[in-house]
């Protein structure tokens, strides 16, 4: 992930399908109109009551949804599920960050990813304070084999394997906000549960931002490798696994 592309090789973004350059534009208008617009902090008792999100785009682009004893057994471990999602949230910037060096010819690609990581980055502070407030320790938590499952199906020659490498980014950030959504239905804990939601704005753009990178850098359409992929993940969330972390599969 270090070789840098030529800049006659990059094929950038269409602005217009720059989600978040929309909702800035929306926030821009609604404070014009004197309407009250959420800022960004890292304290999560400062955030506005999110809005209802609609979530068919991402349980359309699943192959499966989570299942029930995933979901208790989540519940029941909230510590160690609230750590790996830091864990989550930080890979997460890590990997937009290794991507804006890689592409940095292209100013649709890097105004994307840096708004990602951004994003990510916040999250990660946030995660971090709900942890402290919490009392909660951070202990050592081995890599789950979620991501490690769909990476060994990683073409092995550019772009292709970039390529992948961004689908997978897709598969991942759109079952994190399948997840945030279960959990944020039944847990507990109101305050838990909001911060989940508050989430799932962000969340469920993320992996269409991941899909339009990825066909951006192919000439091929990318459908088939996501169906690919799809099949993969399905089978990796819906298996038995011995560990459990924010993206395992069915606990064994």
């Amino acid at each position: 992930m270090t070789e840098t592309m030529n800049k006659e090789n990059m094929k950038p973004i269409n602005s217009s399908d720059n989600a978040l350059n929309d909702e800035l534009m929306n926030d821009n208008d609604m404070a014009k109109d004197g309407i009250e617009i959420e800022k960004d902090s890292a304290d999560i008792t400062q955030l506005r009551t999110p809005i209802k999100v609609d979530l068919s785009p991402v349980y359309n682009f699943l192959g499966t949804q989570t299942t029930q004893a995933w979901v208790d057994a989540a519940i029941n471990n909230l510590p160690l599920i609230i750590q790996d999602h830091a864990n989550c949230e930080k890979k997460a910037a890590g990997t937009a960050m290794n991507l804006i060096f890689r592409y940095e010819f292209s100013y649709d690609l890097q105004c994307k990813l840096a708004q990602l990581i951004r994003e990510e980055m916040l999250h990660y502070e946030q995660v971090l304070g709900i942890m402290n407030e919490r009392g909660l320790e951070w202990k050592y938590l081995s890599a789950g084999r979620y991501a490690k499952g769909m990476l060994k199906h990683k073409r092995t020659y550019e772009p292709a394997a970039m390529v992948d490498v961004l689908i997978i980014g897709a598969f991942i950030e759109a079952r994190s906000c399948e997840r945030f959504a279960s959990l944020a239905e039944v847990i507990d804990d109101e305050r838990l549960a909001k911060y989940y939601r508050y989430l799932l704005k962000s969340e469920s753009r993320h992996f269409e931002d991941y899909l339009a990178l990825a066909q951006s850098l192919s000439e091929d359409n990318i459908d088939e490798r996501v169906a690919f992929f799809k099949e993969v993940e399905s089978e990796l969330i819906s298996s038995p696994d011995t560990e459990l972390r924010f993206h395992s599969g069915t606990p064994a």
